[in-house]
């Protein structure tokens, strides 16, 4: 470690990242005794992966296999490679993941690079190798979609994403601001984060067993730029928090999450709904978003910033105009509540109500683990390459949830539970 890394990582309370080491293991992917562990990050999070590494190995792992991204050498790719480089990837190494996970493997996702690393790149590049990318992770993204094993993202501050979060501070002091902002949505910064993780989960368990009593056909979210009614689909399951895996092992895949989330039904979603929030993709922030539905596809898409982009990402397959995912976050969460704009989604969109486009969660089903993936789609479930969550709540959203036979029931008022 050099000096300007030991400079950064003096910045970040040990005590805390040991802590949020120990949620991953124990909480995040709840790993057991001669499991093997998956592990991907960039090479800033070293510091984390260790700690990784000591309490999964003290909880019984019984191989940890890292592999690690450099911000430098994925900017290398897009100024010197070749023009054909853009239309491959790796796939004999999704194909291995995805053997590792029919073994069994558990898969742990630490996220922490430089959120606009590509946003001087060429975007016709960064769509195609994004594309590639995503088609050549079919095999292993099928596995995590479908919930077969335990998995688990978390996330680490490193120096280049504090600086776009903290622009205007040194850079010390934005990598300890970022660092404690994580801690604090991923409730560790106390002491007994496992303990506090389980009353968590519990409140989280008590709103989705009230939104699965209710038995819902549709969601009708209404506020400014927004009038859009969502179907559910067919046998949906609300879920949030800690929920079994296929594998029989109950884990808690987002670390931070404040959300509840169900599957739409691909094919039902009417009307028009704006962003509430910029949404932080591949290099480019897309803003004020602005799309129109009908019978389940966006057929009118507008952002006042990366619309370019976003049409893009709406091109990528059949299934990225349709739904795969819609979730309910209140207003008052903990990250609404500290102001910061992450540059990331797995914060981000914990801090607001959010839809995603693309591919759906298959565990979302009543007996979701038995369904083939026909049986899936034949119940409204959407397929897609992509997976993009997107905020559209507020303190001005209201949300009233429709029943069959057209009764309506208050959801959410003014962006909290009702």
């Amino acid at each position: 470690m050099n000096t300007h890394q030991r400079e950064f990582s003096a910045a970040i309370d040990p005590v805390k990242l040991d802590r949020l080491a120990e949620v991953a293991v124990k909480v995040g992917l709840n790993l057991q005794p001669g499991q093997d562990l998956f592990l991907t990050a960039p090479v800033a999070a070293l510091p984390l992966v260790r700690r990784i590494a000591e309490h999964a190995y003290k909880a019984g792992a019984g191989l940890i296999t890292p592999f690690f991204s450099d911000e430098e050498i994925t900017l290398a790719r897009y100024r010197f490679a070749p023009d054909a480089s853009f239309d491959k990837a790796a796939s004999w190494l999704y194909e291995g993941v995805a053997k590792a996970f029919e073994g069994n493997t558990a898969r742990l996702a630490i996220v922490g690079d430089n959120p606009m690393l590509l946003s001087g790149e060429d975007p016709a590049k960064v769509s195609r190798a994004s594309k590639a990318n995503s088609v050549a992770y079919q095999p292993a993204l099928e596995k995590i979609a479908g919930f077969d094993i335990n998995w688990n993202i978390i996330a680490y501050p490193s120096a280049a994403w504090a600086r776009q979060v903290f622009p205007g501070e040194p850079e010390d002091v934005a990598v300890a601001k970022l660092a404690e902002a994580i801690f604090a949505a991923s409730r560790v910064d106390k002491d007994g984060a496992v303990a506090a993780w389980s009353a968590h989960n519990a409140t989280l368990r008590s709103r989705y067993d009230w939104l699965n009593g209710q038995r819902f056909a549709a969601l009708h979210f209404t506020g400014p730029g927004t009038d859009l009614t969502v179907g559910l689909a067919d046998g949906h399951l609300w879920q949030g928090g800690a929920s079994p895996a296929k594998n029989g092992i109950v884990c808690n895949p987002n670390i931070p999450t404040e959300e509840v989330f169900t599957t739409p039904h691909a094919r039902r979603v009417e009307g028009h709904v704006s962003s509430t929030k910029p949404l932080s993709y591949q290099g480019t922030l897309i803003d004020q978003i602005q799309v129109r539905f009908e019978e389940g596809r966006i057929v009118e898409a507008k952002a006042s910033r990366g619309e370019e982009v976003l049409n893009k990402v709406l091109d990528t397959d059949e299934g990225s105009r349709r739904l795969g995912e819609v979730a309910l976050v209140p207003h008052s969460s903990p990250i609404s509540k500290s102001g910061i704009l992450f540059y990331n989604t797995l914060f981000d969109e914990n801090a607001s109500c959010h839809i995603a486009l693309g591919q759906c969660y298959s565990k979302c089903f009543v007996d979701g683990a038995s369904l083939t993936p026909e049986q899936v789609a034949a119940q409204g479930g959407n397929k897609s390459f992509i997976h993009i969550d997107w905020m559209i709540g507020s303190g001005e959203v209201d949300i009233d949830g429709v029943h069959e036979d057209g009764r309506r029931v208050p959801v959410f008022r003014k962006g909290e539970w009702a």
